[in-house]
């Protein structure tokens, strides 16, 4: 496999003067994030697992997008709404991630296929 057929992202975190809060640079960006405050952390700023989900739903709406651009399908907006459940005792694993995905423009089969389409990805 040669360097061209990779994707490659870098982020850099470290601590700061505030327990239980790090600061994140993802190339010319800065991200707060905070341990949550059932943990010990000041939970004024996202936690790891709002940035994790907000990753996997944006992934979605540019999926979804992507889709619809490539295959000239009318989509005139995207949401998705997901919700995570995790115990409070181990939050380390996700008990259910529910997404709902709101889609106007396509019909009901476009917009099928196309949500399809980022659960195959």
């Amino acid at each position: 496999m040669s360097n061209d057929d990779l994707v490659v992202n870098r982020v850099h975190s470290e601590s700061t003067a505030t327990p239980g809060r790090s600061i994140s640079q993802v190339r010319d960006r800065e991200l707060v994030i905070d341990e949550p405050t059932h943990l010990g952390g000041p939970g004024e700023e996202i936690t790891p697992a709002d940035a994790f989900l907000a990753g996997v739903s944006a992934c979605g709406v540019l999926l979804v997008q992507g889709r619809a651009r490539d295959t000239a399908v009318g989509l005139k907006k995207i949401d998705v709404n997901l919700e995570a459940v995790r115990h409070r005792s181990d939050t380390s694993v996700f008990q259910r991630i529910d997404m709902t995905f709101r889609l106007a423009g396509p019909s009901q089969a476009q917009a099928v296929e196309l949500v399809e389409h980022y659960k195959s990805h």
